[in-house]
């Protein structure tokens, strides 16, 4: 069977590293014929834009609608965004066209991938086509004008009651779903999933050389990994709760890996809270080194506010940390608690509170005994995302629709 996976984002994205490449490289295992036409991060500076990677023909051929360079994101002015969605739409619809696929993955109702994935499954005859509908897109984007969220907003209503089945992996987005009317036989919830493999090939000579050069030698760290975009990702309280925290620690670092929009503002926020020196901005870094730096930290963090767009996601971050050891501490909002094992790998707090998820840390740091039952639940609770069994049931999925 020939799969082509529509995204529009790169393979180095969460959504490329916990959903789009992992199952494509199984399908790809169990025989299938596994392609991914995506959008890139920063197009006109890819060299290779057509590969072959562990099975999966991977297709770049257009820029998507934001650029990525170094730790920093460019969002394109209203005129230059149309024009990518409309180049983006185009590569995207012809390339799937050409694939000629028995199966459709839309990754996301997006503009570019929702046409391309409808237009080529009737063209010039009908197949199934599927969508992963994995965040409030309408709420996650920036969007500079209420055009642009509107078209987002109507594509997340209409999207999913025009294909043969949709994948999600959170509750509130299954229970949307229903809402809008799609039938519960035509949802299936498939979580997000890591390879283990790339967590098992940290090396001490890789973290030796990170320790040394983010000046980590003795001291304890807490760290973050992921977008820093605050309207989605409250890197803010973050760095609140690590000010409370701090006071009687003087060998406490905090660890932000990522880029984003609001790199600088987060940097300023430190300077005025006095943690400077206490914290470590490491920017943006290649999906591979992101395993080392979880193993740096005894604590990963996930701050979150009590919204539809926290209750919507399934953060790839904590699965990331459940596959290196490392303890969670996150707001109880959404399926985190699910994600946790119900508190048997991190500690769940009020969401949005800054003295709470102070506390929890706090907690975890001065109690070894409490670190190594949490530690421990890593391992057990990473076990249900188990990228086999998710595979065979999105196969299942295909199969029966």
């Amino acid at each position: 069977m020939r799969i082509a996976f529509l995204t529009t984002t790169s393979l180095e994205s969460p959504y490329g590293l916990g959903r789009c490449f992992p199952f494509a490289r199984q399908l790809a295992t169990r025989g299938h014929d596994v392609h991914i036409v995506a959008l890139h991060h920063d197009f006109a500076a890819t060299v290779l834009r057509q590969f072959q990677t562990e099975g999966v023909w991977v297709h770049y051929v257009g820029q998507m609608h934001a650029r990525k360079v170094g730790d920093t994101t460019v969002y394109f002015g209203s005129l230059r965004l149309l024009w990518v969605i409309l180049a983006g739409m185009w590569g995207l619809t012809v390339q799937a066209i050409r694939l000629q696929a028995d199966v459709y993955q839309i990754g996301k109702p997006h503009p570019q991938n929702s046409f391309a994935g409808l237009v080529a499954s009737r063209l010039p005859r009908r197949r199934r086509v599927f969508l992963d509908y994995d965040d409030l897109e309408a709420e996650i984007n920036r969007t500079s004008n209420r055009w642009q969220r509107s078209t987002l907003a109507w594509l997340e209503a209409t999207i999913p009651r025009w294909v043969d089945g949709v994948t999600v992996h959170a509750q509130f987005l299954d229970d949307r779903l229903v809402a809008l009317g799609v039938p519960k036989t035509r949802i299936l919830r498939l979580p997000s999933c890591v390879d283990p493999a790339r967590f098992h090939a940290v090396t001490e000579a890789a973290l030796e050389l990170w320790r040394k050069r983010l000046a980590l030698d003795g001291q304890r760290v807490i760290c973050y990994v992921g977008t820093l975009s605050l309207g989605n990702h409250p890197v803010d309280l973050l760095l609140h709760a690590f000010a409370r925290l701090i006071n009687g620690w003087d060998n406490l670092v905090l660890l932000i890996v990522g880029g984003g929009a609001d790199l600088v503002a987060l940097q300023q926020l430190a300077a005025q809270l006095k943690i400077t020196n206490q914290t470590r901005f490491v920017g943006r870094v290649t999906p591979a080194v992101v395993p080392t730096l979880f193993r740096l930290a005894e604590i990963s963090v996930d701050p979150v506010e009590a919204n539809d767009v926290a209750r919507a996601r399934w953060p790839l971050k904590i699965i990331e940390s459940l596959a290196s050891g490392v303890p969670v501490v996150t707001g109880d909002v959404g399926d985190r608690r699910v994600l946790l094992g119900n508190g048997s790998a991190g500690l769940l707090v009020e969401p949005g509170n800054a003295a709470a998820l102070a506390t929890a840390l706090a907690e975890i740091l001065r109690n070894s005994a409490l670190h190594a039952q949490l530690k421990a639940g890593c391992r057990v609770q990473l076990q249900q995302y188990d990228v086999t069994q998710l595979t065979e049931r999105l196969l299942q999925f295909y199969n029966t629709r």
